[in-house]
């Protein structure tokens, strides 16, 4: 590994020692899992005790194989004392990310997204990368340490998962990872995590979706309505980018007062992170990446812009958001 990455791991461990109690938070996703599981690694003896705290409920049938399949302990933020700790890291998110981050300071930042300036003792923020896993396996390689076959599989996943499959951003960095990984990579269980990605409640949400959503030229837009997972509006997001000419895909729906945005889109044209941040980042959280972005607004905020309730009136909301406001989107509804 080059002196960069050695002087990295070296800066990393020098901030604990043997009496720390370490305690990582993230939201959780394969991204966030995986690399998470390579810090708890790496500070393997060198610390008393390592602990995983997701911020988020996993519900999504693929996050809960990985978990399960790769024997990974996480325990909700709401079950952890946080006075049993006294070292705080975030990975593969930034303090700012979500309003449960923002109770801890922390010791380590280490992420892939886009630099929210925050600081702490040690901050590894690379922008550039696909992937947090790609930087984990680095840290790795730095220490010497050689993964075993569920870390290597997890790391593995979580860099295909967030480069597409190197369809989206990544650098020679992400494929140099994943072509370690590879040969410590249980491939069956991978495959096995990575098919497992629907459940049969599913059903009625991609009805509506395919039975009743907008198109605006190259945009297709589906209003779920109230969604008892949220995971679903990533799914169907998902599904309509396999379709011809859809160059946008746009879902969303309500879950516990909050209307949650999620898009697609082939990455040819705007910057779908920085979209959803302009239109909706002053209502609450919004972000991403090129080809994919969330956003998740607080109903009470929005009620007093448009009627969350109708849905007509949401999705033609919706689609002005997103095309030229001078213009009156040419929509229509699918029956």
């Amino acid at each position: 590994m080059s002196s960069t990455t050695a002087d990295q791991i070296n800066r990393f461990y020098a901030q604990f020692t043997g009496f720390d109690h370490v305690l990582i938070l993230i939201n959780a996703d394969p991204d966030s899992i995986a690399s998470a599981m390579a810090v708890k690694r790496v500070l393997w003896r060198r610390v008393i005790n390592v602990t995983i705290s997701n911020i988020n409920t996993i519900t999504r049938p693929d996050n809960m194989a990985m978990i399960r399949l790769l024997d990974v302990t996480l325990i909700h933020i709401t079950k952890v004392d946080p006075r049993h700790y006294n070292k705080f890291i975030i990975i593969d998110s930034q303090p700012d990310h979500n309003d449960a981050f923002g109770d801890f300071t922390y010791t380590a930042i280490i992420d892939h997204h886009t630099d929210s300036g925050i600081d702490a003792p040690y901050r590894d923020i690379r922008p550039q990368y696909g992937a947090t896993a790609s930087i984990m396996t680095e840290y790795l390689r730095a220490a010497k340490i050689k993964p075993s076959q569920h870390l290597a599989t997890g790391l593995f996943y979580a860099i295909k998962t967030d480069t597409a499959n190197f369809e989206r951003k990544a650098i020679d960095a992400d494929m140099r990872a994943f072509q370690y990984l590879f040969k410590h990579t249980n491939i069956h269980l991978a495959r096995k995590i990575e098919q497992v990605d629907l459940r049969l409640d599913f059903m009625d949400d991609f009805k509506k979706a395919i039975t009743d959503h907008v198109i605006s030229r190259n945009k297709i837009f589906a209003n779920l309505g109230t969604v008892t997972n949220p995971d679903i509006c990533v799914l169907i997001a998902d599904f309509f980018m396999r379709f011809n000419l859809i160059a946008w895909s746009v879902v969303f729906g309500i879950h516990e007062d909050k209307l949650i945005i999620v898009v697609r889109n082939d990455g040819t044209r705007k910057n779908a992170g920085a979209l959803l941040t302009a239109r909706f980042g002053n209502m609450g959280s919004a972000g991403g990446h090129q080809s994919m972005a969330r956003a998740e607004v607080e109903i009470d905020r929005l009620s007093e812009i448009i009627d969350i309730h109708d849905p007509k009136k949401l999705s033609t909301w919706m689609v002005h958001q997103f095309e030229n406001q001078k213009k009156t989107p040419n929509s229509r509804a699918t029956p």
